[in-house]
């Protein structure tokens, strides 16, 4: 936003110039025309003044906008972390009834194995 508002205010200072010194001769200028030119120029230094201060006012809001979306950042994710957290307690849990199961089946089968493999023996040590 500040080139555009540059580019005018060049523009307007070259334009000024251009007209107050024609392609004529040089000549001492007018009261009027001094008047003239003073007044452009008090002119062009509101509109720079105007100018500078909605350039602030833009980067005031855009310093705001960045902070808001940070924290909506911050608070997305905070709330993706404790969404994680929620999934891996919950697969945990999950995983953990079936682990007690297998693990206690897993046991019997050990537990039976070894009744089995005892009575093979008293078997293979009968003639």
């Amino acid at each position: 936003m500040k080139v555009p508002a540059r580019k005018t205010l060049v523009l307007v200072v070259g334009f000024a110039v251009v007209l107050t010194i024609g392609c004529g001769p040089q000549e001492p200028p007018s009261v009027k025309m001094s008047r003239t030119i003073a007044a452009e120029n008090i002119e062009l230094k509101k509109q720079l003044a105007q100018s500078s201060k909605k350039i602030e006012t833009l980067k005031e809001q855009h310093s705001e906008e960045i902070g808001e979306h940070k924290k909506l950042l911050a608070e997305c994710l905070q709330e993706k972390e404790t969404w994680q957290n929620k999934s891996r307690q919950n697969i945990r849990s999950q995983v953990k009834g079936v682990l007690d199961t297998v693990l206690e089946e897993n046991k019997k089968l050990r537990d039976e194995n070894a009744r089995l493999k005892a009575q093979i023996e008293e078997l293979q040590k009968q003639p």
